[in-house]
Parts: structure tokens; C-alpha cells; sequence
């Protein structure tokens, strides 16, 4: 399994559509970087944020997720309260092709300010806008800024073609758009 270069990503963006839209350098001007880099891809993540609440006093359950549990917001700046998280989503949607493994990384301008993102390998046949979970690890509340840099997938072409992709087998989190609560 190698890892993917730029001028692949790059050609994969243009000709077939795997990351829309696509930026192919990287933007950094006053803002936290996005776009291509040398082996991987800086995605940015949207304006529309799922801020965990516990105002109903729920439990958090993967297998019977309250929706109440959170409040949306549509805004430039999310803030994330203290030891608390926040769902949001990728500006790009991706179409993984089906030799390959995405996995992905948290930004360390976040990572240093006690800021975790968390997401699962994107795999061979997905496609969809990633769902991204930042974990506030800190105290103190935390900003996440709109239509700037969140995270970097990395690129992993195995050594051959999957015999079974995600599309292949109906994935329930597949062509998601918009922010996507846990499902069973």
C-alpha cells in the first residue's frame, strides 16, 4: 500500500470528480489552510454544526441516538462548549475510487489548542460529505472557524482493487450530505 501524491489527487479531482470542489494549492492567508498539499488533501469544513447539548439530561447511546441532544447552528464561528463536541461537515464531497483507503488527520493548528477531530477511514467505493466530530478537550470554550481547514486525508492505494466495496454493500452512510447523526 503506498500513499497517493498530489499529482495524483490532482488528476483523480479534475478528471473524475473524487473531491468538489476541488482547491489545488494551498490556500493559508489569514486563515487556517486548506487545499492540496504534497501527499494529502486539507479539507475545509461547512458553515452547518450539530453543538452537543445535555439540557434533557439524555445518554448518549450509539444504538438510539437522541437528535435532541444537540442544537444546530449555521454560522461563520462555532463554539464549542468546554469538554463537550460538535458535528459538522466537510465543504467537499468525495468519491473514493475503489482501490483506495482514505484516512484522515486533524489539523495541528487545532491539535495544539486541545482541539480533536475525529473521522473513520473513508473507504474504497464511498462516497459523500465527510461528517466531522470536533472534540473539545479543553476547559474553556473553543472556536471552529467556517470554510476553513479542519482536517487532511491522506490517500492509500492498496494493491489491488477491493472485492467488495462500501458501495457494493449498500453502507448506510453512503452519498451522505449534510451533517449525518450516528445510524444503526
Amino acid at each position: 500500500m503506498s500513499i497517493l501524491s498530489d499529482r495524483w489527487i490532482r488528476e483523480q479531482a479534475q478528471t473524475h470528480g473524487m473531491i468538489e470542489p476541488f482547491v489545488e494549492s494551498q490556500r493559508r492567508e489569514g486563515c487556517i489552510s486548506y487545499g492540496l498539499s504534497s501527499y494529502g488533501y486539507d479539507a475545509r469544513v461547512a458553515d452547518e454544526f450539530k453543538i452537543f447539548t445535555n439540557v434533557d439530561s439524555a445518554v448518549v447511546d450509539p444504538k438510539d441516538f437522541a437528535a435532541n441532544s444537540f442544537v444546530d447552528r449555521k454560522t461563520d464561528v462555532c463554539v464549542i462548549p468546554p469538554n463537550s463536541f460538535a458535528l459538522a461537515r466537510t465543504v467537499e464531497y468525495f468519491r473514493v475510487p475503489r482501490d483506495v483507503l482514505v484516512i484522515c488527520l486533524g489539523k495541528s493548528t487545532y491539535a495544539r489548542c486541545g482541539i480533536i477531530v475525529n473521522v473513520t477511514p473513508l473507504e474504497p467505493g464511498w462516497e459523500g460529505h465527510v461528517t466531522l466530530e470536533f472534540s473539545n478537550t479543553t476547559p474553556l470554550p473553543a472556536k471552529i472557524y467556517a470554510n476553513e481547514g479542519a482536517c487532511q486525508f491522506l490517500f492509500l492505494q492498496g494493491n489491488e482493487p477491493c472485492e467488495t466495496s462500501y458501495a457494493d454493500r449498500a453502507g448506510k452512510y453512503m452519498g451522505q450530505k449534510g451533517v449525518t447523526l450516528p445510524r444503526l
